[in-house]
C-alpha cells in the first residue's frame, strides 16, 4: 500500500520536473494590452470562485450522518489538489486548446501549462493575462466533480472516487467546456448561451450524479437525519458569496456585464430562496433552515446561464420557476427509488436545465420573448445533446472506474461510517 502512494507522488514529482525542463513554447497569439482593473477584478473572482468548493464542502457535510461528515466534506475539498493537477498537464488544452472538430482540444497545444503565460490573448482573455483566465477556468472544472460527489455519498470508496473524478474531467467536463466556451466550438456556434456554466457545471454534475446513483444502488440504511445544519447554513453562505465570482467573473472584465451579472445572482437567489420556504408552508411543511438553503443554492443554479444575457425582472422569474420545478422534484424523487443523496440532480440537474430553457426565452435581443426563435431551438437540441452524453458517458466512467477499483464500500464499512472506514477519523 505505502509503495502505491510512494509510486503515485513519484509520477507527480516526475510531471513537475518535465515541466521544467520542457522547452518553452512561445503563445502563438497574443492579444491587446492589459487592463489593470480587469486583472485585479479576475484575481478577485478567482479567488470567489475556488471559495466555492470549501463551501460545498460544508454544505454537503453538514446534510449527512455524522459518521460521514468528515469523507463528505473530504470529496469536495480533494478536488482542488486532483483537478489543479489533471488541468495543468492536459485538462486546460482539452478545454481550450487548438479546437479538434469543435468537440475537443488538443491536448497537446498547452501540455504541461507551456505556453499559458502573462500575456493577453485575443481569444480568451484580451485584457488580462492568459494565465488568469485559465486559473479562472480551472476554478469551474474543480467544483463540477465536487458536486457530483453528493449523489453519492455515504458509499462510495474515497480511492475510486478519485479514479471517476479525473476521468470525469478530462471526458465528460472538458468537451462540453471546449464545445461551449471555444470559439470554434460546436455549441457557441449553433448561438448556445451558457455565461457561465449551466450546462458545462450544473448539467453535466446533476446527469453525472443521476448515472451514479443508478450505478451504485441505494444506501443499506435511507433514512436519516442532518448532522450539522448550522454546516449546511455557513456552506450556503459561502457558497452565495462565491457565486458572485462564478457568475460575475465570467464577464471576464470590471463592467457593466458583470454588475448586471452580480444583480441577477443575488437576486434569482433570493427569490428562489423565499419562494422554496412559501411553498412549504403552503404544502404544510415547517419553513425550515434546510429548505432555505436548497432554495437558495437552486436559485444560484438557475440564474447561472442568463447571468449576463437577461434582465432583473427575467431573474426573479428565473428564481421563481427553478425553486418550484426543484421543490416539486425531490417529492417525487422519494417516490423513484433512486437514492441521490444529497438531491444533485433535482436541484443541480433541473436546477441547470431550468436556467437554460429560460436564458432561451428571456435573453435580451435573441430570446424566445424578443420575437426570435432560433437560440431557443438550438437551446433544446444542445440540452438533449448534453444530457444524453453526460448520462450516458458517464454512466460508462463507472463502470470504467469500478473495474479499475471497485467504487462501492462493503456493507460493514458503511454500516461503520466512511469516515473511520475510509480515513480512520471522526468528528
Amino acid at each position: 500500500m505505502r509503495l502505491k502512494y510512494l509510486g503515485h507522488l513519484g509520477l507527480i514529482l516526475v510531471a513537475g520536473l518535465l515541466a521544467t525542463f520542457l522547452p518553452h513554447v512561445e503563445q502563438l497569439k497574443v492579444g491587446g494590452t492589459l487592463n489593470t482593473g480587469d486583472t485585479a477584478w479576475m484575481l478577485t473572482a478567482s479567488g470567489l470562485v475556488l471559495l466555492m468548493t470549501p463551501g460545498l464542502s460544508f454544505f454537503y457535510g453538514g446534510m449527512v450522518r455524522k459518521k460521514n461528515v468528515i469523507s463528505t466534506m473530504l470529496q469536495s475539498l480533494v478536488a482542488l489538489g486532483v483537478i489543479t493537477v489533471a488541468w495543468i498537464a492536459v485538462g486546460f488544452s482539452l478545454c481550450f486548446g487548438e479546437s479538434i472538430g469543435g468537440v475537443i482540444g488538443n491536448p497537446l497545444t498547452f501540455f504541461m501549462y507551456q505556453g499559458v503565460g502573462m500575456q493577453t490573448h485575443p481569444d480568451f482573455s484580451p485584457t488580462i493575462p492568459f494565465a488568469l483566465f485559465s486559473l479562472f477556468q480551472l476554478k469551474f472544472a474543480i467544483i463540477t466533480p465536487a458536486l457530483v460527489s453528493g449523489a453519492f455519498a455515504e458509499r462510495v470508496k474515497f480511492s475510486s472516487y478519485m479514479v471517476f473524478m479525473v476521468l470525469f474531467s478530462l471526458f465528460i467536463y472538458a468537451p462540453l467546456a471546449h464545445m461551449t466556451w471555444h470559439p470554434e466550438g460546436i455549441l457557441r456556434n449553433w448561438g448556445v448561451l451558457d455565461f457561465a456554466g449551466g450546462t458545462v457545471v450544473h448539467i453535466s454534475a446533476g446527469m453525472a450524479a443521476l448515472a451514479g446513483s443508478i450505478y451504485l444502488g441505494p444506501r443499506k440504511e435511507l433514512a436519516h437525519d442532518a448532522a450539522n445544519i448550522p454546516f449546511v447554513i455557513l456552506g450556503t453562505g459561502l457558497l452565495w458569496f462565491g457565486w458572485f465570482g462564478f457568475n460575475a467573473g465570467s464577464s471576464l472584465a470590471a463592467n457593466e456585464t458583470a454588475v448586471l451579472a452580480f444583480l441577477n445572482t443575488n437576486t434569482a437567489s433570493a427569490v428562489a430562496m423565499l419562494t422554496w420556504m412559501f411553498f412549504d408552508r403552503l404544502r404544510g411543511r415547517p419553513s425550515s433552515a434546510l429548505g432555505a438553503c436548497i432554495g437558495a443554492v437552486v436559485g444560484l443554479v438557475a440564474i447561472t446561464p442568463a447571468a449576463g444575457f437577461v434582465s432583473v425582472g427575467a431573474a426573479i422569474l428565473i428564481g421563481f420557476i427553478a425553486a418550484l420545478v426543484s421543490n416539486l422534484a425531490l417529492g417525487l424523487k422519494a417516490k423513484s427509488g433512486v437514492d441521490d443523496t444529497l438531491d444533485v440532480f433535482p436541484c443541480h440537474g433541473l436546477g441547470g436545465i431550468v436556467g437554460m430553457i429560460l436564458t432561451a426565452v428571456f435573453a435580451k435581443d435573441v430570446g424566445l420573448l424578443s420575437g426570435e426563435t432560433k437560440t431557443f431551438w438550438y437551446h433544446l437540441l444542445a440540452l438533449g445533446i448534453v444530457m444524453v452524453f453526460a448520462f450516458c458517458g458517464s454512466y460508462v466512467l463507472y463502470v470504467v472506474s469500478n473495474a479499475i477499483k471497485p467504487l462501492r464500500v462493503n456493507e460493514e464499512e458503511e454500516r461503520q461510517g466512511l469516515d473511520l472506514s475510509q480515513h480512520g477519523e471522526s468528528v
